[in-house]
């Protein structure tokens, strides 16, 4: 780690304008003469990574070359359907509504995880809502095992940590959501010979917070390359609506309300932002810690994590392995 480079939180500032015409002109070349695709599927959730994208493909590609997917199931927050429908308005391209919940009945995604999660709590039922979250491993030194939040339709509620077999089960059940999704993302660009737009920023590119052939499927990634608060900046310049800036980042994966940070972070994104963009340039700790409002023991602590996350995350970014290159 070099002990001598200065950073503060200006150094993840961007020129939004200048950004923004980068990608829309790389969007334009990827779209219609790498791919040759006529146009684009964009997965809208209601968050601001798939609304930056949305609005960076129409401005590349015009809006009748943009298809907005609304793919919501029985654990998604209404929120997000109506802030992904808000999206699609805005910006007047066709809208399609897929609810993916009959696709995960058949594949006993919900049972399967359910099942999961009786490994550890027997009294789980139909009705209760759950979670699965982190321990707080910046301010203590600890191992970053999932435990599972359980709330009863009563507002009780039950935290237990997760064995390795019950959380390897809720994870495998719960990434048939983004599997799906992939599907039918899949469905539209083969019928309309469009591509698919991934919306990943480079905070879940590098620290793996995707799921293989799910949500890191794509043909074209206009953000991967953008921390978390520069997403920010173009969503600011590019007009998105104020309600899906001020929203706070969620999974909307499982039934009871989750935040990214929770699930996988563990600290604010804005500073693990400038974590991961520190432990990336060799910066050191000591040199870190004043720009994050952190100890050095505690970024240290992050750059463990980062560092743990990004091994994991190789696999999933991994194409497949050929016997013998041709």
């Amino acid at each position: 780690m070099s002990p001598t480079i200065p950073i503060s939180p200006e150094a993840l500032r961007i020129d939004p304008a200048a950004e923004a015409d980068r990608i829309i002109t790389a969007l334009r070349s990827i779209v219609f003469h790498q791919l040759k695709r006529k146009g684009v599927v964009v997965g809208v959730s209601g968050g601001v990574d798939s609304s930056v994208v949305a609005y960076l493909c129409c401005r590349a590609l015009g809006g009748e070359r943009v298809l907005a997917l609304l793919m919501p199931e029985t654990d998604s927050s209404p929120d997000s359907l109506r802030l992904g429908r808000l999206v699609a308005d805005s910006l007047q391209v066709r809208c399609v509504l897929e609810d993916i919940s009959p696709i995960l009945t058949a594949a006993r995604s919900y049972e399967r995880r359910d099942d999961a999660v009786r490994m550890v709590v027997p009294e789980y039922r139909e009705g209760d809502r759950f979670k699965i979250v982190l321990p707080d491993v910046v301010n203590e030194d600890r191992y970053s095992i999932f435990s599972v939040v359980v709330q009863s339709p009563d507002g009780t509620t039950n935290k237990v940590r997760l064995n390795p077999q019950a959380y390897l089960g809720v994870v495998a059940a719960t990434n048939c959501k983004q599997r799906a999704r992939k599907l039918i993302e899949y469905y539209y660009a083969d019928l309309l010979q469009f591509a698919v737009a991934g919306t990943a920023n480079r905070l879940e590119h590098d620290l793996g917070f995707f799921v293989k052939n799910g949500d890191g499927a794509a043909d074209c990634k206009p953000i991967a390359h953008l921390y978390k608060s520069q997403v920010f900046q173009l969503a600011e310049y590019l007009g998105v609506p104020e309600e899906i800036r001020t929203r706070p980042p969620t999974t909307d994966t499982y039934s009871l309300e989750q935040n990214q940070e929770e699930f996988y972070f563990s600290i604010p994104l804005a500073q693990m932002d400038l974590c991961l963009f520190g432990f990336n340039a060799g910066i050191s700790p000591e040199d870190l810690a004043p720009a994050v409002a952190l100890t050095p023991q505690q970024v240290d602590r992050a750059y463990r994590a980062i560092e743990s996350r990004q091994r994991a995350a190789h696999y999933l970014g991994h194409p497949p392995c050929l016997i013998e290159s041709f």
